[in-house]
């Protein structure tokens, strides 16, 4: 799974909605009492990012962040209209009322924090290699040598980060998540250096190779539900019900559910938000 990136698309669509709506008519986020009267809370979700969300056989939305939106729904005690919102959508989306809270792997950052809310995390991208027992290696630094082939998406941003980080190490560029784990399996890339946990279901169609995953982790990004800024009714009720979620296990059980493996940083729960 590649970082989502905050686009300048993205940044402009959302300015160009504040100015559109400025003199005091900006629009104002549904808030707790009116999501709970509509019996309908509005929940963004990618259609394009299996198996965090995505349309299933029958053309329905399915995956974790489905689960998680039902989850959340029945606590308020309403139902989850799922809207199909591009990565570039989410904040837009948020800002112009046409969703109460945003899924799809909704990286903190100080930009997006301008423009809207953040929850607690939900869960976590974290960014490590993804190898098999031939690598006699313990840090991701090791892989910078040119005996060595990483397996990478073409357009990832990680591309780049490889480049810059491990310069003398060979690259072999496919098209989807499937390919690079196929070309580890097959022994025609050494490694993967990618958000991780978006790969391990993958993993299970090579059931005679010997993976692992190297406990030196390059760095953790925390992903949360974005809502309206300043809709605090509803931010501190969904922070109640993702604590619940978290210390019931629900959170890691769905995670494992869709993506084969337990989260490899997962979020610790706290009382405190």
């Amino acid at each position: 799974m590649k970082k989502i990136v905050f686009s300048l698309c993205a940044v402009v669509a959302v300015f160009c909605l504040i100015i559109t709506n400025s003199n005091n008519n900006l629009l104002q986020a549904r808030d707790l009492n009116e999501i709970i009267k509509s019996k309908v809370i509005r929940v963004g979700v990618n259609p394009n990012f299996p198996p965090m969300s995505s349309y299933g056989s029958t053309n329905e939305f399915e995956g974790f962040d489905i689960d998680i939106g039902n989850k959340i729904a029945a606590s308020l005690g309403v139902k989850a209209e799922f809207v199909p919102t591009e990565t570039a959508q989410r904040v837009p989306f948020l800002v112009s009322d046409k969703i109460d809270i945003s899924l799809g792997a909704l990286t903190r950052n100080t930009k997006r924090s301008l423009l809207i809310s953040y929850t607690a995390p939900l869960h976590t991208e974290a960014m490590a290699v993804l190898t098999t027992d031939k690598l006699n290696i313990t840090k991701w630094k090791d892989l910078n040598d040119s005996k060595y082939k990483l397996a990478n998406m073409r357009g990832n941003w990680t591309v780049g980060w490889t480049k810059d980080n491990l310069p003398n190490a060979k690259l072999e560029l496919v098209d989807t998540i499937a390919d690079t784990v196929r070309l580890v399996g097959q022994g025609r890339a050494d490694a993967i250096v990618e958000n991780i946990d978006f790969f391990m279901a993958h993993t299970k169609n090579y059931s005679n190779v010997n993976w692992k995953v190297l406990s030196d982790t390059i760095f953790v990004a925390y992903c949360a539900i974005g809502v309206g800024q300043g809709n605090f009714a509803l931010r501190d009720t969904l922070n109640i019900i993702l604590y619940d979620m978290h210390s019931s296990g629900t959170v890691n059980g769905t995670w494992e559910k869709w993506y084969g493996a337990p989260m490899l940083a997962p979020v610790k729960e706290t009382a405190f938000f």
